[in-house]
């Protein structure tokens, strides 16, 4: 069967590579948005290390962004309904610039 008759019967075949299977671990997201795309920047952020890195970007549209954004809270509804509320222990606080490194002193 073709790509374009799997389309018409309202499925698509996705493949996933061992590679990206994998996944990329991050620790850190940051937002920002034009009018026309939405940006999320996947980070990694290393305690004691002097910078982190940008490990991955997704650019999507606004529409798909809300699409994300409700299917995330779809999930994370259903996870506490069976683990229990998650706690986030960092909500209202700055992330260090150092990173979790030693300060600097001028």
């Amino acid at each position: 069967m073709s790509d374009q008759e799997d389309l018409k019967d309202g499925q698509l075949n996705i493949e996933l590579t061992e590679e990206i299977a994998d996944g990329i671990y991050s620790n850190l997201a940051i937002l920002t948005h034009s009018h026309a795309e939405f940006i999320i920047d996947f980070i990694k952020i290393v305690p004691g290390a002097p910078k982190a890195k940008v490990k991955s970007r997704i650019i999507m549209t606004p529409q798909h962004a809300k699409r994300l954004m409700r299917a995330l809270e779809e999930n994370v509804t259903k996870y506490e309904q069976s683990f229990g509320e998650i706690v986030d222990h960092g909500q209202n606080q700055p992330i260090p610039m150092n990173f979790g490194g030693p300060t600097t002193k001028a």
